[in-house]
């Protein structure tokens, strides 16, 4: 039978939560995961195992961008831990495809860096971005379906506590949502806060800071924003886009140049 316990969740982010583990909002958390687990293990995405995946592919040391989703995919086959991010083996034709994924990948393109050749991000987490959603199960079929079982304390204390103690971050807030979560990065020092209105379907274009402009002529080029402040603050930028797809999780290392890549 899975359990959920805090040594699910690597010890280095465990040191950057305190005393949260003391709270009865964690308290709360591990009851009301472990009494799906206990019912109806098959309930939810996805595994266990993965639900920390983010954290364990992305040490607290190698932080050095935050992407914030909302909460897995709730189809069949596509939650991962790892938030947007899909199995590399899914084609990019396939309807199982997501459209944020489709706008990330044309965000990219239109950066210079090329399209994704797959929706696996795993190369991303391994480089120090944080792929990280505020809901960590859903259950399937329903979207939202695990916003209220706890999570919120958690991922609120980690954005808070990483933002406080990791200067020179970059986040990358796509949506209300994500953006909701501004006031806890705010008191962080030296932060990069990048804002735009949701990659996913036609919200995509909605707001006045759009993530693709209409028409998808532009992009709000925040993968360019990005390297340019990790640069500046000498660290190296985010290989955005991989030679070589992942298989199964692993990602080989070879990667395209950082820079502007008019081959797209």
């Amino acid at each position: 039978m899975p359990s959920f316990s805090k040594s699910d969740i690597p010890e280095d982010w465990r040191a950057l939560l305190g005393d949260y583990f003391d709270s009865p909002a964690w308290k709360q958390l591990e009851l009301n995961l472990q009494s799906i687990l206990d019912s109806a293990p098959a309930s939810i995405y996805p595994q266990p195992e993965h639900f920390f995946k983010a954290l364990k592919l992305t040490p607290v040391d190698s932080v050095k961008v935050v992407i914030l989703g909302q909460d897995p995919y709730h189809s069949p086959g596509l939650a991962q831990g790892l938030a947007f991010s899909i199995p590399a083996d899914i084609p990019l034709n396939s309807r199982a495809f997501p459209s944020s994924l489709r706008n990330i990948s044309k965000a990219l393109a239109l950066e210079g860096f090329g399209g994704l050749p797959n929706g696996d991000l795993h190369s991303w987490a391994q480089q120090g971005v944080l792929l990280l959603n505020t809901a960590l199960s859903v259950k399937p079929g329903e979207a939202g379906s695990h916003a209220n079982l706890g999570w919120k304390s958690l991922i609120d204390c980690l954005i808070t506590q990483l933002a406080l103690q990791k200067p020179s971050l970059v986040w990358m807030l796509w949506g209300g949502h994500a953006q909701s979560k501004l006031p806890l990065i705010e008191s962080g020092i030296d932060q990069l806060i990048l804002q735009s209105s949701h990659p996913s379907g036609l919200g995509v274009y909605k707001t006045d800071k759009p993530f693709l402009e209409p028409g998808a002529h532009a992009s709000c080029k925040h993968f360019t924003k990005a390297n340019e402040w990790l640069t500046g603050h000498h660290q190296a930028p985010i290989q955005w886009i991989s030679l070589n797809s992942a298989v199964n999780g692993i990602q080989v290392d070879l990667f395209s140049q950082s820079g502007k890549n008019t081959a797209h």
